[in-house]
């Protein structure tokens, strides 16, 4: 059971660097309006949250 959390929590810290390497890209994508900048800032921080989040059920 802990090698299951460890890949969950291992793909949590790719999906969240990915979003905070990518936000301005993911933004274009996704989004349509004008204020990207916004858009792009929020998906950071989401991202760095969910990276925080899954190393720290990887170190717990």
């Amino acid at each position: 059971m802990g090698i299951v959390i460890d890949l969950i929590a291992s793909v949590m810290v790719l999906l969240g660097v990915i979003m905070v390497y990518d936000a301005r890209i993911i933004t274009k994508k996704m989004f349509g309006f004008g204020d990207q900048n916004q858009a792009a800032w929020g998906l950071k921080i989401l991202g760095f949250i969910i990276t925080i989040i899954g190393a720290l059920m990887i170190y717990f």
